[in-house]
């Protein structure tokens, strides 16, 4: 679920930032980089894990700042495909579940990928929300949202960045497509306690 990423990265130092030690200014100028942003086939960047080496310090013409290259790792979230995750049921509608890991939101379990078989009912009390019930030896289950959802990592997008934007829901740099399709384990942690 958590990678280490080694990265290299041309920086330039903002001047006010010179007094301080050199590892703390260009740590702190990666986090404002990188910190909660996707990085393509990476993943979801959770924090600077430490700073390998920093060269340079050149002074370009007409510029005032330094700027360093620098070698570091990050610690990424990419799940592996197939990789059983929890999460939080955040919305429910008629093409599937979206969850939530609560740093992370952009999970989406599709209606095909239900366990069979599945229905969505009206959800009296959230309009425009559905309730998923699976039948099983005669026995519904309902996906209510109370209780954490496993679910299995099926496929990770990093899609491309739209020149314009046309839908009204915002542009997600990383989805998780999962599954709740299994033998049993999968779903809402209350069906198999």
């Amino acid at each position: 679920m958590f990678n280490l990423s080694k990265l290299e990265h041309t920086l330039r130092l903002q001047p006010h930032l010179l007094g301080l030690p050199i590892n703390e200014a260009v740590k702190g100028e990666l986090e404002g980089l990188f910190l909660d942003k996707v990085i393509a086939k990476l993943g979801l960047c959770i924090s600077v894990y430490d700073i390998e080496s920093i060269d340079g310090g050149f002074i370009f013409p007409n510029e005032g700042a330094p700027t360093y290259t620098v070698k570091f790792r990050l610690i990424m979230f990419r799940p592996f495909v197939g990789e059983i995750i929890s999460a939080k049921l955040k919305e429910s509608n008629a093409d599937g579940l979206r969850l939530s890991l609560g740093f992370f939101d952009d999970i989406h379990i599709p209606k095909l990928l239900m366990p069979e078989p599945s229905r969505a009912k009206p959800d009296s009390e959230n309009k425009n929300q559905v309730k998923w019930i699976w039948s099983f030896n005669d026995e519904e289950y309902l996906i209510d949202g109370y209780d954490e959802i496993r679910f299995r990592v099926q496929n990770i997008k990093f899609p491309e960045i739209p020149n314009e934007q046309k839908e009204s829901k915002p542009f997600a740099p990383m989805e998780i497509i999962g599954s709740l399709v299994s033998d049993g384990g999968l779903g809402p942690i209350s069906w198999w306690v």
